[in-house]
């Protein structure tokens, strides 16, 4: 199915199923640990051995020499596997580091042996017995020492990476009001509650791997070209995850480490990452330097904005697009953003939830705040008064769906904003120092082409099969809902089939495009089976409605059940997305409110409660979209007050590699979340009118938090996370 014009009146339009708060239909299996995940899989294929990879210990240099004798001589090693004796291995052009590394090394912890044996423990303690000699060599690891040497990157998926609107030099410089800021963020790294894992094994020249990965078909693809092998040689499998956030949406190194030792030792192999490992070994958010320049006239409109935005990664890769939204979230004739890359030799920098929005957010809008400041301007009303209906790099282009400004409202009106004082300092309870900030949220649309097969048996159940994966986004109930309401069953009707390459090819989960594209996806199979329905029971297909088991037209009635007879019937389809994302900026928007309580005397800041108002499209259920929106909130407010992935500058690693000293939020550090979904549906996003929610949520947090610590106590701080040092000794 081709969607090219804007989705007029159909089914999904009904709501009986779509959009209510259904539970997840996979709930009962979590709660219960009757879910699947990889590493778990013992049932799948007999005579597992256990892997456990050995990562470098420097960061940059060459291994002079292995030596792997008494790992391989101790007690129930099956084998020892380095790029010495692993075969033909070949990188795949979507990731930036060798996955097997050897003899030369490109980041710590890159692996460079997988030691197999019959136990885990019996592999660990021999990983601990190779011998290898290094010569290290010096790398570059500090992105400020380094922003100097930044090159312009090659466009990338965000497309160029400078843009230019009009004389944003010479507007800046005749601006009544202006702003000149820098703002950093730091490195910040993924922490999935389940490690990355994988089983793999091999059957005559194929490959199966059940593994725990975002992108299914991304996977098959490129196990497919590291081992020169046709994509039809290799199966996978990925029905559970337990988060990914971005960091499984490519293979990673237990994916390649499992493959490669299954193959050397003729036995299925399992691996999973260590916990400290996965900071080091994987991919992680890159830290940021932002310069960003406003000017607007006495009436607060802008009149000049611009965002420069500096990261690094290893030599190949790809800079963090931190300027992105500034390209479409404000009004302003003259505007400029730039990116530039430094070369770092710190692990691969690469998505982290809401790639780009989330870090350049986290600078943008504290600019913003600042500005209202300097023009005596509530900050609510600043942005609104900065509002566009257009791309503002491309005015002929306009918004497919736009409500930023009933975000920005409604927000604050549920929040109590009024209630705030501008003054910083000037609200005070006991010991604490009290402060309201905001900020806008902004992530742009993305759709994918996706499909699936939708089929149904002699007792009326439906049944959905696609590549799609659910990271704990609540992908299996969404789909099960589009599969209900096209087919006119309850939900007790649908079983739901995820996560496997030889179902039929989605959108997969990543980008907050998974879950507007999946379903579309599964409404273009529904609709082509419908019509073989129709037409089975003698039905004009314009002419039948699907409701209570059965289809109907006029006054003639079939159950499905006896349409689908016993053999019963099956279609598929696919989603293919046109260019209405080229005639019309699409975006989902949100307004971000929090309140925070500072320490007078330790500077300890506290989230009091927060609060949001989103427009995102249909809500495809209300339930899990609230999910996914409070723990974004919770992400975000990690990434203002603790995140910080501290690089040791001599030796080049993340030094906190594990929860006890990357610290992330806890249920203790969480207050009451407000959420609200602004009622919208976009015609030109897809046939179910949604968008995507799950990193939208992320967008904007922290710099609301950031603003709320400076209303409270006066100290405005630049420099990511938050932390209290930055606050004592500084407060009003």
């Amino acid at each position: 199915m081709k969607f090219d014009t804007p989705a007029t009146t159909n089914p999904i339009d009904q709501m009986k199923v779509v959009g209510k708060p259904h539970d997840r239909i996979d709930g009962p299996y979590k709660t219960t640990g009757t879910a699947p995940y990889a590493y778990e899989r013992h049932d799948v294929v007999p005579n597992q051995a256990y892997g456990y990879i050995l990562g470098s210990a420097i960061a940059t240099g060459r291994i002079k020499s292995i030596d792997t004798s008494a790992a391989a001589a101790a007690p129930g090693v099956v084998k020892v596997v380095t790029w010495q004796n692993a075969g033909a291995v070949k990188k795949p052009d979507a990731v930036t580091a060798k996955l097997l590394g050897g003899p030369e090394i490109e980041h710590y912890d890159q692996a460079i042996a997988i030691v197999v044996a019959d136990s885990f423990e019996q592999a660990r303690a021999a990983a601990k017995l190779i011998v290898v000699d290094y010569a290290r060599e010096k790398g570059a690891y500090d992105l400020k020492a380094a922003k100097s040497s930044a090159i312009k990157p090659q466009p990338g998926y965000a497309g160029d990476p400078d843009t230019a609107v009009g004389d944003f030099a010479g507007a800046f410089a005749k601006a009544p009001v202006t702003l000149d800021a820098t703002y950093t963020t730091p490195d910040q790294c993924h922490s999935p509650m389940e490690p990355h894992a994988t089983i793999a094994h091999w059957d005559d020249g194929k490959l199966t791997v059940w593994t725990s990965n975002q992108m299914i078909q991304w996977a098959k693809r490129d196990l497919a070209e590291a081992f020169g092998i046709p994509q039809e040689s290799v199966h996978v499998m990925s029905p559970y995850i337990g988060g990914g956030f971005g960091s499984k949406l490519w293979i990673r190194s237990d994916a390649i480490m499992a493959a490669v030792a299954s193959r050397a030792c003729g036995r299925p192999v399992r691996v999973t990452l260590t916990r400290p490992m996965m900071y080091n070994n994987t991919t992680h958010r890159p830290a940021t330097i932002q310069r960003i320049r406003i000017g607007a006239d006495k009436a607060g409109h802008i009149t000049a904005i611009g965002h420069e935005s500096w990261s690094g990664d290893l030599p190949g890769g790809q800079p963090e697009t931190a300027a992105n939204q500034t390209r479409l979230l404000y009004a302003g004739k003259n505007r400029m953003t730039a990116t530039r890359l430094a070369v770092l030799n710190l692990p691969e920098g690469n998505a982290m939830r809401a790639p780009g929005e989330a870090p350049g957010l986290m600078a943008l809008e504290i600019a913003m705040d600042e500005m209202a400041e300097k023009l005596g301007m509530d900050p609510v009303e600043f942005r609104i008064v900065n509002d566009t209906q257009v791309d503002p790099e491309n005015p002929d282009k306009p918004f497919s769906h736009r409500d930023l400004i009933g975000c920005l409202r409604t927000g604050a009106e549920r929040f109590g904003w009024d209630k705030r004082h501008a003054k910083p300092g000037a609200t005070r309870d006991g010991r604490w120092l009290v402060g309201m900030g905001m900020a806008a949220a902004f992530r742009g649309n993305i759709t994918m082409k996706s499909g699936a097969r939708v089929g149904i048996d002699k007792k009326g159940v439906v049944t959905v099969a696609t590549d799609m994966t659910d990271i704990g986004t609540g992908s299996y109930t969404i789909i099960a809902q589009t599969a209900a309401e096209m087919m006119g069953v309850d939900m007790d009707k649908v079983v739901v089939l995820l996560g496997d390459s030889s179902f039929p090819v989605s959108s997969g989960s990543g980008g907050q495009w998974g879950g507007n594209s999946s379903t579309a996806g599964v409404y273009a199979a529904c609709v082509a089976l419908r019509d073989r329905i129709a037409q089975k029971a003698g039905f004009n297909t314009a002419e039948v409605d699907f409701a209570d088991g059965k289809v109907t037209s006029g006054n003639r009635g079939v159950k499905l059940s006896d349409i689908a007879g016993i053999e019963g019937l099956s279609a598929e389809d696919s989603i293919e997305f046109g260019d209405l994302g080229e005639k019309y900026a699409q975006a989902t928007f949100g307004g971000h409110f929090a309140e925070v309580g500072v320490d007078t005397a330790t500077g300890e800041v506290r989230v009091r409660r927060m609060g949001g108002a989103f427009a995102a499209g249909r809500i495809l259920n209300p339930k899990s979209a609230r999910s996914q929106v409070i723990g974004a909130m919770t992400m975000g407010t990690g990434a203002a007050l603790m995140e910080d992935a501290v690089v040791d500058q001599r030796f080049g690693y993340f030094v906190n590699h594990d929860l006890a000293e990357y610290h992330v939020p806890v249920h203790a550090d969480i207050p009451h979340q407000d959420v609200y979904f602004m009622p919208e549906v976009d015609d030109k996003s897809s046939p179910m009118k949604a968008k995507g929610v799950g990193e939208l949520g992320i967008c904007g947090v922290a710099a609301a938090v950031a603003n709320a610590v400076y209303n409270a106590c006066g100290v405005r701080i630049r420099d990511y996370p938050l932390t209290l040092d930055k606050l004592i000794g500084e407060m009003v």
